[in-house]
């Protein structure tokens, strides 16, 4: 059955279209559930489609050829990914595996071209998605060669909570499970240092933490650590 153009409209990738325009657009697409922990696709595996994400979070993982596994990014709501014809890439640069139940929508390649020849907005955005991943690849690769192993960690919740943050009566808590494992592996440090310097911020006030749950509870102290004008924990 054709997907209902509500599903989208409110997007930034849709934004200005009308309902004749989404109902082209979705015309091509097809709609997938993934559980969690299921991959979505493989680091290196051909690139056939590109995707957005309707529900859910989806963890992008890179893995080097000695099999280290590093988290890049997390992807939410609404976001474009795996558009790696729009990089001018045969193949996806990594996995995309779901963090918890998702429904994502998948458009073949051979439906680019036309997608943002019709529909500028929608090449605009694909191609923002692009511009503002790579600033933050660069600024990740940057953290991790200058800064401090706490002000990686503090820069990454920060960058998550600004992304998938929910409100709760104890601060901002990250809206999907996350696990002190996934933030050793995306700031390029260990098991053991994230769990020493999480317990010692939750003492602090800074930050709550319970069996896959963060929650920044003094976003503000977070802030001043990743800037490194608060004393934190030594690495």
């Amino acid at each position: 059955m054709p997907l209902d153009r509500s599903l989208i409209s409110g997007l930034p990738a849709f934004a200005g279209l009308d309902g004749k325009d989404l109902d082209a657009i979705l015309s091509r697409v097809r709609s997938s559930r993934f559980p969690k922990d299921s991959e979505v696709f493989g680091q290196e595996e051909e690139a056939t489609s590109f995707f957005l994400l309707l529900s859910g979070h989806i963890r992008v993982v890179r893995t080097s050829p000695e099999g280290h596994q590093v988290i890049a990014r997390y992807i939410t709501e609404g976001e474009l990914f795996g558009i790696a014809i729009a990089m001018g890439r045969t193949t996806y640069p990594a996995s995309a595996v779901a963090a918890v139940d998702c429904v994502v929508l998948a458009w073949p390649n051979s439906a680019w071209a036309e997608l943002q020849s019709r529909f500028p907005t929608f090449g605009a955005s694909a191609y923002r998605t692009i511009g503002s991943r790579l600033q933050e690849t660069q600024a990740q690769v940057m953290e991790m060669s200058t800064q401090q192993v706490e002000q990686r960690i503090a820069h990454a919740l920060l960058r998550i909570v600004s992304q998938s943050g929910r409100k709760t009566p104890e601060g901002i808590e990250i809206d999907f499970p996350i696990t002190r494992q996934d933030i050793a592996e995306m700031t390029g440090t260990t098991l053991h240092t994230v769990s020493r310097l999480l317990s010692a911020w939750e003492d602090q006030g800074i930050v709550r933490s319970g069996r896959q749950k963060v929650t920044v509870t003094d976003p503000h102290a977070l802030m001043l650590v990743s800037e490194n004008r608060r004393k934190g924990p030594a690495a």
